[in-house]
């Protein structure tokens, strides 16, 4: 049986920090050595393949999520559904029959083991997008992965678990699986890094950058995952807070990419900066960081061959 790719997760708690430019540089970077799958499992705003220069995500299939079918012949308006289903997608009008609003389920399944008539039948429904497809750069190939929830859906959960999925079955034969995550620190965000081998936090000297690194951190600590830093955009701001955070969660290693104009310019490029900028600041750091998880991914595959 194959055995499970090294998983690298990348993520920041507050939006903006910089975790999709870090994980596509990664990305690229490591395609050099290891084969490499990329998964954007930022369902709400996927944008890996927009940094990557790329005009479309790839070729798309259906994110299909669980829904209730009602049974309405079977069904005695008993009310047990809706006493259960906590995002009140079933709702109920005095002697009538249980309705089912759509974008509010959740897909928890409750309503089903709840139903006394066995009259809540398992269907499902489309709650997004799913798109593969090859990359290539000038330095190395990789495949990318991007889950893209539809507009108003409310639920972000089983977007997430399906993309994920999908993208361990695309690396069940790499190296590894680098999953770039959504802003936030919820249960999507969890779901996403499950499995991690480590996390790469990625933040900016702010006090929203440090309020969000200690609730990052915190899911990382609850999951066991090894963790290192990067503070991004490092001479804007003082980055004292963001050190003591780190100490207290035991980050194991702290990196720091500077704010500078060949950044800026990548990303208006729609061009990775190791490869348009391979001599900036950023570029440097980044080729480290690489260097770093190159060594730690050797390490666990002699790990994994060894009897």
């Amino acid at each position: 049986m194959k055995n499970m790719p090294f998983i690298l997760g990348v993520s920041g708690g507050k939006g903006g920090t910089g975790k999709s430019f870090v994980a596509t540089n990664l990305a690229a970077l490591l395609s050099q050595k290891f084969k490499v799958v990329l998964a954007d499992i930022d369902v709400e705003a996927p944008n890996d393949f927009l940094l990557l220069g790329l005009e479309d995500p790839g070729k798309s299939e259906d994110i299909r999520s669980f829904f209730p079918i009602i049974d309405y012949k079977k069904c005695t308006a008993c009310g047990a559904c809706a006493k259960v289903c906590d995002t009140g997608a079933i709702v109920m009008a005095k002697g009538r029959p249980p309705m089912i609003m759509p974008r509010l389920c959740s897909g928890c399944k409750a309503c089903i083991y709840a139903c006394p008539y066995d009259a809540m039948l398992p269907g499902e429904r489309v709650i997004g997008k799913l798109f593969v497809r090859d990359v290539s750069t000038k330095i190395g190939s990789f495949k990318l992965v991007t889950g893209m929830l539809k507009e108003g859906e409310e639920h972000t959960p089983p977007a997430v678990v399906y993309t994920k999925r999908r993208a361990l079955e695309e690396a069940k034969d790499k190296d590894v699986l680098i999953v770039d995550t959504g802003a936030g620190s919820g249960n999507s965000i969890a779901a996403a890094l499950q499995g991690s081998k480590i996390l790469i936090a990625v933040t900016e000297p702010t006090p929203l950058g440090a309020h969000d690194l200690r609730a990052i951190l915190e899911i990382a600590r609850g999951n066991d995952i090894r963790t290192w830093m990067i503070i991004n955009r490092s001479n804007i701001g003082p980055e004292d807070e963001l050190l003591k955070i780190a100490d207290e969660y035991n980050v194991e290693k702290v990196f720091r990419i500077p704010y500078s104009k060949e950044v800026v310019l990548s990303y208006a490029k729609g061009k990775l900066v190791v490869i348009e900028n391979p001599d900036s600041e950023p570029a440097r750091v980044l080729r480290r960081v690489a260097e770093e998880v190159s060594a730690l991914i050797r390490r666990s595959l002699v790990e994994v061959k060894s009897p």
